[in-house]
Formats: C-alpha cells, structure tokens, sequence
C-alpha cells in the first residue's frame, strides 16, 4: 500500500471534511429522503431521486476519504529548510517567454488547487522543478507544448 504525502494543513482539511460529511451532511440527507418518501409514489418523485443521489456521492466521498486517512504521509512543513525544491516548498517562477512570474507551493494530490497557486508533487510542473535550485532554467513539458522557466526563488514557510 503506498502513501499518500500531504501537508498537515492538507490533512486537517480533509480530516475536517469526513468529519463533517459523516456527522452533518450524512443526517441531512437521510432526512431530505425521508421528506420525499412523505410525498408519495416514488417511481416520479424527483426529489426523492435526487437526495438518493446525493447520498450515493456522500457515502461514495466518505469512503474515499476513509480509505486514504491511513495511507496518507502527513509532512509538517514548517519544519523544513534547505535551496533546493522538494515538498512542501513555495516557488517564484518566472515564464522565459513572456516574463510572467507566478508562485507555487507543492502539495500532495489530494491537496492540490492550482487556482490557489498549490501543485501537486505529481504534476508535470513539480517533477521538472524538484531537487532544483534558485537561478535554474527548467523546462516543463505540458500539455499545450513545453514551457522553460527560471526558478527565481525557493522558499519554506
């Protein structure tokens, strides 16, 4: 069974989310469904449809959750330090082409949000730029061609 690597923040979410699909939105639905079965035939209520959905997919997210709680490999990254990009580390970037410069901080799969600026550690983006330093050039090969930039800085907060 492999791990999963995951920031502390990233875990506590998640954690936070099962908790609260299990112990809210779990009793919310079962009383959505019991409100339609109230209404009568079954076979053309809708709304008895749609919370048996919405119960299929809670139940469906709870047992992922569940089953990736003890694979997960929580990283405390506050701890960590060092010039080169691994884990948990925060990147300015800068595009060679056309100078954009964005920041990115690596995260595991299940933490990742690129509109937050959070990558995975799977990701193109973070395979070509781990174990690298400031003032490397790398190029990242994506989906709309390859892409080079420069590591303008490395940081861990």
């Amino acid at each position: 069974m492999d791990t999963i690597p995951i920031t502390v923040e990233g875990f506590n979410k998640l954690k936070a989310e099962l908790e609260r699909l299990k112990t809210v939105d779990r009793k919310e639905i079962i009383e959505a469904i019991k409100e339609a079965r109230s209404h009568g035939d079954l076979s053309e209520n809708a709304e008895y449809d749609a919370a048996k959905e919405r119960q299929g997919l809670i139940e469906a997210r709870i047992t992922e959750l569940e089953s990736k709680m003890g694979r997960f490999d929580v990283i405390d990254t506050s701890q960590m330090k060092g010039d080169k990009i691994m884990f948990g580390a925060s990147v300015k970037l800068e595009n060679i082409d056309n100078g954009e410069v964005r920041n990115y901080t690596i995260v595991g799969p299940d933490e990742a949000d690129i509109s937050q600026g959070k990558v995975s550690i799977l990701s193109p983006l973070s395979r070509a730029i781990i174990g690298k330093k400031a003032g490397d050039d790398v190029i990242v090969q994506a989906p709309g061609g390859d892409i080079e930039y420069e590591i303008v800085e490395v940081a861990f907060v």
